[in-house]
């Protein structure tokens, strides 16, 4: 099995870890965090597929504005954490910190490895450029879908933050 069978296999098992505990979490905040910590761990498998673009635009719109969204309309909801002690602040932060470790070393090791090197994988790249003038050339309408989507989210999440006693109905 080579180096690249074993992270691949390794951030599979991170990824899947990081979104079942960001759905099995009762604190949003800590869900949040696995999410992006999800996300992260996506972003370098594009990487190690060969597709560094594609690396970045998950960690800039996923892990970054698309998580964003998320903690302002958790905060515009108030939703409180119910009162209660879970034991000590390590026991509840020690899968994150383990998840983010792993992360951490495999991004080093893409450092001292050279990933995107020649390996097993044939790179197959394409310039910001064509991949751009792809997606808004032939996929222009879903595009277009999901930016609506996700402003009919946000008007929702408004609406649902919003506080009906100072409006008298």
């Amino acid at each position: 099995m080579s180096i690249y069978a074993i992270i691949f296999y390794l951030l599979g098992a991170v990824i899947v870890a990081a979104t079942a505990l960001a759905i099995t979490r009762r604190n949003l905040m800590h869900a949040i965090v696995y999410l992006v910590l999800s996300f992260i761990g996506t972003a370098l498998l594009f990487f190690l597929l060969g597709a560094p673009f594609l690396a970045v635009l998950e960690v800039v719109i996923y892990a970054g504005a698309i998580m964003v969204l998320f903690l302002f309309i958790v905060m515009m909801l108030e939703i409180k954490p119910e009162e209660r002690t879970l034991g000590p602040w390590l026991r509840q932060w020690a899968p994150a910190l383990a998840l983010s470790g792993i992360c951490l070393m495999i991004m080093v090791g893409f450092l001292f490895l050279n990933a995107g090197g020649p390996g097993p994988l044939l790179l197959v790249t394409a310039s910001p450029l064509a991949f751009g003038r792809f997606l808004f050339q032939k996929y222009w309408l879903g595009v277009e879908i999901a930016s609506f989507l996700l402003f009919v989210a946000l008007v929702g999440a408004l609406y649902l933050g919003r506080d009906n006693s100072t409006t008298g109905g």
